[in-house]
């Protein structure tokens, strides 16, 4: 079901006048901006690595051993694709098992390795999730797999060549891992995380003769003479041996415990991991590196050794998480952890394992560890001499980094970002590239005037339906299409698409002493930019003369501002975003340019002395590809504080605006609803939606209906700090947010309008959805602010309910709105 605003004009009873006025202001070309499409890059960078190629949520990166001319693409869903001739790629689909993957939640195809002799025996193995039944259940598994290329074409596998190695039943579909590399001994190495859910809620990561989960496995796929069979369980199979030398094989205890030998997972090599998204081995060292994603505060980096214990859910990162261990356990630290708050150079929420670096093409990294962070986009770099880290430092930003992988032509770092669908090769500058930002907002050549802000020709102001909460301020928007030849993508309910060379501008004024307009003061102007790559942002910060602003350097800054309320006085830190965190919330998957479509757009403005649409001014203009005629049936948005909306249309309009930049799928939250207003409130996963993390209670959910203390879509808007969301750096809560939040919880959730059919003799059918067996009243009104009792309707056992309007003999030309409410006892 498609999610439609539940306000609905009848289409029996619709009619529409363009606008076609003389006086109408036509578009203009704009010739003053000196804003760069491209940035200047000085330092390291990340740019697209084969040009014109793209991925469908790409994973890893694998390229086959001895090889240097094929590289191998991992995507979630279940397709492994070749590129051919790097210097002029060709895109080959190697393997396609989507029909059996599962890619629900972090599920998905993740990993893949080929043998080191696979130029002889022609194998690979992968490792994904999918659907099937087991000794240890039916459902969600994960599968560590063998399969066969073709002996007559090197570019293609024989899907039906599949050898399952492992097949484990799984009750979560996060944190699943599934890295897999073959080792300097021909071993082949498995990341399994702690099986899903938040705070170890299996209780996996204490035991070692239990499942296959919290470790790095060791196999011998080659089943050497001398190595053993595995000790039964139903995951396991005759397909693989176990290394004679692996740190459990006879184990007799662990944690404190006595166990048998025969229950070990004697397939572990390293233990105690959360979530070991992406490791690799340094070719020069042998060291294995890994990345484990935290719980709710730390990330962390460790070297994997042979029976390592690194420490999940004793401890996450460098700090305590659930209980001691026992007397005498041994922890292994982690070389690195990082927070998820405080400098915005050098924090994260879900860590990506990288690669170090052995190319010969930038000195200054030879032998450094480099790796990210998929929520922040930071990409890092340390040394790491086998004892400690240091030189940890930020190279540069991506966006959904998931993967690090080698350019096995030249040793270069490529990234893989799973949102915008494509592979990134990490590059150095010596020198500054390209047109330089301009250092103050007047040499942008954006206003004509700034005293009045008045923007130059070809620069067109826009508002907005529903503003994102921004600390207090009042901000004013403008955007330009410079070239009158190129022109904006329409969709009705999905992202528009843009020429390069698209600006957006918005400017930030606030208050100085709340409530008095004449206080207000101008902080920052920023700028986003639409190239062929994705945008790029920047800002500049006002004097304090008020009468220009200065470009803020590339990490952004921190300014305390002394505002005044109810006779008092208070400190509030602004923050002025780096150009990284621009790139955070402005993802592929929410169409780059938040704030620009039709859900906020859908209203009306001044063009000059005209008020009308504004996406019909827009059209009118000649902005778009093509015409757009019809705005009334057009979905939008509702203010959180326009009280003739419904709570429910003003809650759903404050979720998109505010969060499904991040949570929708292939989005960059590791939540599991989805924001996006298209998808219907049944099909979100937000009203008794289950949670990544339930902090150890299981009554918690995205939202519950009537209970304020386990919705925990609310406890995370209701505080600062870590764990804060929308997680942007943030001084004041949205209290209006919080209150309307809080009054939809208690009212036990409205119901939501399925989108009307009109029927012969202008009959209207009316769908909707809410909780079952209940009372609801629907009403109409022909301009939204007089509403009058259609008639009541209830629900039936699985919540649908059904009215209808005759509406007969009414004037075809008065236009008629719906709205549904719980009925009062």
């Amino acid at each position: 079901m498609t999610y439609v605003p539940r306000f609905f004009r009848s289409l029996a009873f619709l009619s529409f006048a363009s606008v076609l006025l003389a006086d109408f202001p036509s578009r203009v070309q704009n010739s003053t901006l000196q804003v760069p499409i491209v940035p200047p890059t000085q330092g390291f960078a990340v740019t697209t690595a084969f040009q014109g190629l793209s991925f469908a949520a790409p994973v890893a990166i694998v390229s086959p051993p001895h090889e240097t001319n094929r590289l191998f693409i991992v995507e979630k869903a279940g397709r492994i694709q070749a590129i051919t001739n790097l210097d002029e790629p060709n895109l080959t689909l190697f393997l396609d098992i989507s029909e059996k993957v599962n890619p629900m939640s972090e599920g998905g195809l993740l990993g893949l390795a080929f043998h080191p002799g696979y130029q002889t025996n022609r194998q690979f193995f992968v490792f994904y999730t999918l659907n099937t039944t087991t000794g240890a259940g039916t459902g969600f598994h994960d599968r560590l797999a063998r399969f066969e290329i073709d002996p007559t074409n090197p570019n293609r596998a024989l899907p039906a060549s599949e050898v399952p190695l492992i097949t484990q039943f799984d009750q979560a579909g996060n944190h699943n891992a599934g890295d897999l590399h073959f080792g300097p001994e021909g071993y082949l190495y498995v990341s399994l995380g702690d099986e899903g859910g938040g705070g170890d809620q299996y209780a996996n990561s204490k035991f070692i003769d239990r499942d296959f989960f919290c470790a790095i496995l060791r196999l011998d796929v080659d089943q050497r003479p001398g190595n053993l069979t595995p000790n039964p369980h139903p995951a396991a199979t005759t397909n693989y041996a176990i290394p004679s030398d692996n740190p459990f094989v006879g184990a007799t205890e662990f944690n404190g415990l006595s166990i048998d030998p025969l229950d070990v997972r004697t397939e572990f090599w390293a233990v105690g991991l959360r979530n070991p998204w992406r490791f690799s081995f340094d070719p020069a060292t042998g060291w294995l590196y890994c990345g484990d994603v935290g719980q709710g505060a730390w990330e962390e980096i460790n070297r994997i050794e042979r029976g390592g214990n690194y420490g999940w859910n004793y401890l996450e990162g460098i700090q305590t998480s659930s209980g001691s261990p026992p007397e005498g356990t041994v922890l292994a630290p982690p070389i690195l952890a990082y927070p998820r708050s405080g400098d915005p150079a050098y924090i994260g929420n879900s860590v990506t394992g990288g690669v170090v670096y052995r190319g010969d093409r930038i000195s200054q990294l030879y032998g450094d560890y480099v790796f990210g962070d998929y929520g922040s986009g930071n990409i890092w770099a340390l040394r790491y001499d086998g004892t400690q880290a240091t030189d940890w430092r930020k190279l540069t930003a991506g966006t959904g980094i998931v993967a690090f992988g080698t350019d096995p032509s030249n040793g270069d770092i490529l990234v893989a970002e799973i949102s915008a669908g494509r592979i990134r090769r990490l590059i150095y500058n010596q020198d500054s590239t390209g047109t330089p930002l301009p250092p103050t907002l007047a040499e942008t050549g954006s206003f004509a005037d700034l005293a009045s802000l008045t923007p130059h020709a070809g620069i067109e102001p826009y508002e907005v339906n529903a503003p994102f909460w921004s600390d207090d301020a009042v901000k004013t928007r403008w955007f330009s299409v410079p070239d009158t030849d190129q022109f904006i993508a329409f969709n009705p309910d999905q992202p528009w698409l843009f020429p390069a060379g698209t600006v957006w501008i918005k400017h930030f004024d606030l208050e100085i002493t709340n409530g008095v307009p004449e206080s207000s003061r101008r902080l920052e102007t920023r700028f986003l930019v639409r190239n062929n790559d994705g945008v790029h942002g920047f800002t500049y910060r006002w004097n304090e003369d008020q009468k220009d602003a200065t470009l803020v350097p590339e990490s952004g800054r921190d300014e305390a501002i002394q505002r005044y309320t109810a006779g008092s006085t208070y400190t509030q830190t602004w923050r002025y975003p780096s150009r990284s965190e621009c790139l955070a919330c402005h993802t592929p998957e929410a169409g780059y340019a938040l704030g620009f479509d039709t859900f906020q757009l859908n209203r009306d403005r001044a063009f000059g002395t005209v008020v009308t649409n504004q996406i019909l001014g827009l059209s009118q203009m000649g902005y778009f590809h093509e015409a757009v005629t019809e705005a009334a049936t057009l979905p939008k948005h509702v203010a959180i504080d326009d009280t003739s909306a419904t709570v429910q249309d003003r809650i759903r309009s404050y979720l998109t605006v505010n969060c499904v930049q991040c949570h929708q799928p292939a989005g960059t939250a590791r939540g599991l609803w989805d924001a996006r207003p298209s998808t219907s409130l049944a099909d979100a996963g937000i009203i008794d939606g289950p949670l990544i993390n339930n902090t150890g209670d299981p009554n918690q959910r995205v939202v519950t209906p009537g209970s304020l203390e386990t919705s925990m879509l609310l406890t995370r808007i209701s505080r600062l700090g870590p764990g804060h969301m929308p997680p942007l750096a943030t001084d004041k809560l949205n209290q209006a947010a919080i209150d309307l939040l809080a009054s939809w919880i208690q009212s036990r959730i409205a119901p939501e309008f399925r989108n009307p059919q009109v029927h012969p003799q202008g009959t209207v059918s009316l769908g909707f959805t809410g909780l079952p067996i209940q009372t609801y009243r629907v009403e109409f009104s022909p301009d939204f602010t007089d509403w009058s009792l259609l008639t009541e309707a209830a629900t039936d056992a699985d919540g649908s309910g059904q009215a209808a309007d005759p509406n007969t003999g009414a004037p075809s030309g008065i236009p008629r709105f719906y709205r549904i409410l719980q009925s009062t006892p």
